[in-house]
């Protein structure tokens, strides 16, 4: 297969025909694009990557080693995942089920799904959030919200920079002032 000259593909990486990735990307070693996967701009794949068919990342898109993008899973654009996360695609797996239902899930502009979590198909991960590492995210999780352990809950909120913008479940009464950028 040709490599566009503006995309970087290690030689033990694998894109298939007909997958496509965007300019100034990034394909490390062992990693797998099929046939149907999407891969944005400026975006980087680390090392032992798996992207679906199906499976879509926006623009400027980090996802760590040892993650696998299955099909139906959006990350739009600026996401990051941490290395080893988990993505799921289907509620009630068997190892062969005629039945079986694709549940999309998607994680927002911006959002963050730290190493070793765990995202449970048909959720949304909001604009700006942070997924705690080792969390299990089973519900939907709010705009810059902040969530951590299993089952995943509010920790606190976070800013567009990432960092705590206010600790504790309760939603602010008042929008948090970031201590790091002013936001």
């Amino acid at each position: 297969m040709s490599i566009r000259s503006d995309v970087y593909v290690n030689e033990l990486a694998v894109v298939e025909q007909g997958a496509r990735v965007g300019a100034g990307s990034s394909v490390w070693r062992h990693s797998h694009i099929r046939p149907e996967g999407v891969v944005g701009r400026d975006c980087m794949i680390g090392k032992n990557v798996y992207v679906d068919n199906g499976a879509v990342l926006g623009d400027r898109v980090t996802v760590q080693n040892n993650v696998s993008v299955y099909e139906g899973v959006t990350l739009e654009d600026d996401v990051f995942v941490g290395p080893s996360a988990v993505f799921t695609n289907d509620r009630y797996p068997r190892s062969r089920n005629r039945d079986w239902v694709l549940v999309p899930t998607f994680v927002r502009s911006g959002a963050s799904v730290c190493a070793n979590a765990t995202v449970v198909c048909g959720v949304e991960i909001g604009s700006y959030a942070v997924v705690a590492a080792a969390a299990v995210v089973t519900k939907d999780v709010l705009a810059h919200e902040i969530v951590a352990g299993n089952p995943a809950r509010r920790m606190g909120w976070a800013c567009r920079c990432g960092r705590v913008a206010s600790r504790g479940a309760d939603v602010p009464s008042v929008e948090p002032i970031c201590d790091e950028c002013s936001e």
